[in-house]
This record gives C-alpha cells, sequence and structure tokens, in this order.
C-alpha cells in the first residue's frame, strides 16, 4: 500500500474526471499506479455523483470508472455529533465533514479547488495539522515525496 495518503475533495475529484490533463488528473492516474493512496469521503462521491447527473448525465458510467481504476479508497462520513463538535474548524458549515473525514482518514494531503474556504484562510490547514492546497500544490508535494523515497 503507497505511503502517500492523499484526500480529494468533491471539487478535485470532479476536476479529474472531466479534464483530460491537469494536476488532478494526474493525482488519479498516480492512485492507478499505486504511487499513492487517494481517499474520499461518501459526502465526495454522492456531491460528484449529483453534479455530473445535473450536467452530463451520460458520463456517470465512466466517472465511476475512473474513481475504480484509481483505486479511490472511499472513507465514511463522520457522524453528527463529529461534525458538531468541530464547527469551529472553518467558517463554511458545509465544509466541516470533509474537514473532519480528513483528519480522522490521518490523510497526508487534503486536495481541493475551494480557495475561498480552505486555502485562503491559512489557519484552517495549521490549526488542523493538515497540508491543505490545490491539485497542483498536492501534485508538487507528491512529487517531492516521491523523489525522496526514489520512485
Amino acid at each position: 500500500m503507497p505511503d502517500i495518503r492523499i484526500f480529494l475533495d468533491s471539487s478535485a475529484l470532479m476536476a479529474g474526471i472531466i479534464s483530460t490533463s491537469g494536476a488532478s488528473r494526474a493525482l488519479l492516474l498516480l492512485g492507478e499506479d499505486e504511487k499513492l493512496l487517494l481517499l474520499v469521503s461518501e459526502q465526495v462521491i454522492v456531491e460528484v455523483e449529483r453534479n455530473i447527473a445535473r450536467k452530463i448525465p451520460e458520463a456517470i458510467p465512466l466517472a465511476r470508472e475512473m474513481i475504480r481504476c484509481a483505486k479511490v479508497q472511499i472513507v465514511r462520513d463522520p457522524i453528527p455529533s463529529d461534525v458538531a463538535s468541530h464547527m469551529h474548524w472553518i467558517n463554511h458549515p458545509a465544509d466541516v465533514p470533509i474537514l473532519v473525514a480528513a483528519a480522522k482518514a490521518k490523510v497526508d494531503f487534503l486536495v481541493t479547488l475551494n480557495g475561498k474556504h480552505f486555502i485562503e484562510n491559512i489557519n484552517v490547514a495549521k490549526n488542523r495539522g493538515l497540508r491543505i492546497g490545490t491539485p497542483g500544490d498536492a501534485l508538487l508535494w507528491v512529487r517531492k515525496q516521491l523523489t525522496k523515497n526514489g520512485e
């Protein structure tokens, strides 16, 4: 099992599915090659499928196949009491379950395109002990880790 654990939020996973290039797609390919372990929560899967169903419903089977091929591990959503006790972690309540799920999964990096809620507020990452960044940020970090490990 790969040592690098990456949590994708719905924006990052969606970008990897719909784009033929870019850092999100590269992360999915690295998951497929078992260079890293990609994790998402049940909420992320629901959000991605809902968005794809609304925009391009015929792409749902392809999206599911890409998730399967990338060996994405789906972790359970945090229980409501865990979410409630961590509401102070981030200003946007809808993002609390994602942050809690990533923290509980003990990931190395939370990948998001949600700059406003996750990235621009540096205290979110600092106070949670998580690396949080864009797919490009994560890809740079992963490359450094793989280089260190001689892969």
